[in-house]
């Protein structure tokens, strides 16, 4: 009996522990512990996290481990500005950066949002980009990253600051098979970014991210603008016409900014080429599969911290949000689980020339119900519904 109350007292401390270090409970945290001190024994001193040190650099901290068990081993409370990352996805398929399933995300993601809430400053952000899912077998759509927007704002206290939409002109269509086969859903060109903080009034400000007048806007500016009320009863003033030396950005995420419709933010992901790929390859390294543009984190870096701020991603990959927080003078911490990505990511620190500023590329946004020729195409209004070949 004094064994038996002995073993549930350790198991008790375990569990406590665990949850101490941000993990949903003792067998999470075991697995993690074997998985982790397998991998690391042949390579130098980590603590007893199980987190160790990769790389320095002169702004900034590589570390390798699960950053649940670095933010509450190591982290001071209210320490950070911005936490800027991009959660592996709550996908259908398992994906070689080690995804976790939809219907167990936000059991898996609740380690991490003590801790995010924990470390974030009173006036600091938290950022996430985060793609949505598709239900096993059926052409409908997983509720998860909604939910978790639900569960960081009802139960951890987070405010929802605002919503980003990140269109990607360059994303595939897909899913296949509701797509591109079966036609019945259109292609899903944009990932949610959700701007949370732990009070309604973080710091920020839209002048650090403006972005360049259309030309119709610059046309009004410069013949001046009669002040009127609007169809819709908004009454625009004369200072509709006053230059401020860019156009407030909005909440579509398109930095890449076409003619058509100036105030997007888009951003393409399709950079095969670049001192981090030639890295890679130059030193046969995976490159990391899942890494979002530079100017993802660049936007809000610049929007919402000052130099000298600490931002810091907890699913580094790549490290992307390292190398844009150095290159804009903040301090950075990245954590990353799988070292081989790591690897890579050094490359992002070594010596190159110096960075060249993007030029602006116009993407045209085609209007749908444009093509001719397919009014006559049959509607599927089953499951085991096929159409017929389409007109050429």
């Amino acid at each position: 009996m004094i064994e038996d109350n002995s073993i549930q007292k350790d198991l008790v401390k375990a569990e406590l522990r665990a949850r101490e270090l941000g993990f949903e409970d003792a067998e999470a945290f075991l697995r993690y512990l074997i998985s982790a001190n397998a991998s690391l024994e042949s390579h130098g001193e980590q603590g007893s996290d199980g987190v160790r040190e990769y790389y320095r650099s002169k702004s900034g901290i590589m570390y390798w481990g699960d950053s649940r068990a670095y933010m509450a081993s190591k982290m001071k409370d209210e320490s950070v500005d911005l936490v800027m990352t991009s959660p592996p996805f709550g996908l259908v398929r398992k994906k070689k950066y080690g995804n976790e399933e939809a219907d167990r995300y936000l059991h898996w993601f609740r380690g991490f949002a003590s801790q995010f809430h924990r470390i974030l400053k009173p006036t600091g952000s938290l950022v996430i980009d985060i793609g949505g899912a598709w239900n096993p077998g059926v052409p409908t759509r997983s509720l998860y990253h909604f939910e978790l927007l639900s569960m960081m704002c009802r139960e951890y206290g987070f405010h929802l600051c605002q919503e980003f939409y990140w269109w990607n002109p360059s994303k595939l269509p897909s899913p296949v098979e509701w797509v591109n086969k079966r036609r019945i859903r259109v292609k899903d060109a944009v990932n949610s970014v959700y701007w949370l903080a732990k009070t309604p009034w973080p710091k920020a400000n839209n002048r650090r991210v403006l972005a360049p007048y259309s030309g119709a806007q610059q046309k009004l500016m410069k013949n001046g603008y009669e002040a009127k009320l609007r169809p819709s009863g908004h009454d625009i003033s004369d200072q509709f016409s006053k230059d401020n030396k860019g156009a407030i950005a909005p909440n579509l995420l398109a930095i890449d900014c076409p003619e058509e419709a100036p105030n997007l933010l888009a951003i393409p992901n399709t950079e095969s080429s670049g001192h981090y790929q030639d890295y890679c390859r130059k030193n046969d390294l995976p490159i990391h599969p899942a890494r979002f543009p530079d100017l993802l984190p660049e936007f809000f870096v610049r929007f919402l911290t000052d130099p000298g701020d600490v931002v810091f991603d907890p699913f580094a990959g790549s490290c992307v949000t390292g190398e844009v927080a150095g290159r804009l003078g903040r301090k950075w911490i990245c954590c990353e689980l799988d070292e081989s990505y790591l690897k890579g990511a050094i490359g992002r620190f070594t010596k190159r020339g110096p960075k060249q500023r993007r030029k602006p590329t116009s993407y045209s946004i085609a209007p749908p119900c444009s093509v001719e020729g397919f009014d006559d195409a049959p509607l599927a209004t089953g499951e085991k519904a096929v159409s017929r070949k389409t007109k050429k």
